[in-house]
């Protein structure tokens, strides 16, 4: 999860949110070479008085300067798209997850089971136990297999909400009226942490989203857990 004075994004914990972060890098770099090679030009027409005739009026400038920017466009453009297919690719979900909010909290129901779901509130401020964090965490988790291709169903119930956990590489809006899906697949054990990020009201702030990624194992044991007290 994010810590205070963090400069980069959080580690990601999904294959997508490793691929966004390598093009995050691809970009930036790019970036990076065109703002100084922009600069290089600016200091060097202020610092020198020396005028070429042959670049005032050069055909292969115009074209370079023609052509480059197309190419620059192109590389970023060409990784950007394959990854926006990657995002919109569901092949054979193991398990489903329907994520509905509300004002202001969240409820999960396992489709897959025939009776599992529960609601999921933010744990007041009062009532966390040491090392748990305020505002981020919730009386119940969604728990999920890990290395197991996971489909969430979103929508809500009252007003516009947003489901997004960043290390994951998940955001998508929550409509009432509508059902958006995404998929991700967790690469590794471990808890993280997202909020709604769509302004939803007035404690739009106080609706975290918990995921807790678990071997497959476990999973079938919280699962059984859960049917048992239901």
């Amino acid at each position: 999860m994010a810590h205070p004075s963090q400069l980069g994004f959080q580690d990601a914990a999904s294959p997508l949110m490793e691929e966004l972060l390598h093009f995050h890098d691809h970009a930036l770099m790019i970036l990076f070479l065109i703002s100084s090679f922009v600069l290089y030009i600016i200091v060097v027409m202020i610092s020198t008085s020396l005028t070429n005739k042959y670049v005032l009026d050069s055909q292969e400038i115009e074209i370079i300067w023609t052509v480059l920017p197309a190419v620059i466009l192109i590389l970023i453009a060409l990784p950007s798209l394959r990854i926006l297919y990657l995002m919109d690719e569901i092949n054979d979900p193991h398990l489903t997850i329907k994520a509905v909010g509300h004002q202001w909290y969240w409820s999960y129901e396992y489709t897959d089971y025939e009776d599992l779901g529960f609601d999921s509130y933010m744990i007041p401020t009062n009532d966390l136990a040491p090392g748990q964090f305020r505002l981020l965490e919730a009386d119940h988790r969604m728990v999920v297999p890990v290395e197991s291709p996971v489909r969430v169903l979103i929508s809500a119930d009252d007003v516009l909400h947003s489901w997004a956990v960043p290390s994951l590489g998940v955001k998508m809006d929550a409509v009432p009226g509508r059902l958006n899906q995404t998929a991700f697949i967790t690469s590794r054990p471990g808890v993280f942490y997202g909020q709604c990020s769509e302004i939803c009201g007035a404690n739009h702030s106080f609706m975290p989203i918990v995921v807790e990624a678990v071997p497959l194992e476990h999973f079938e044991n919280w699962s059984s857990l859960m049917l048992e007290d239901a």
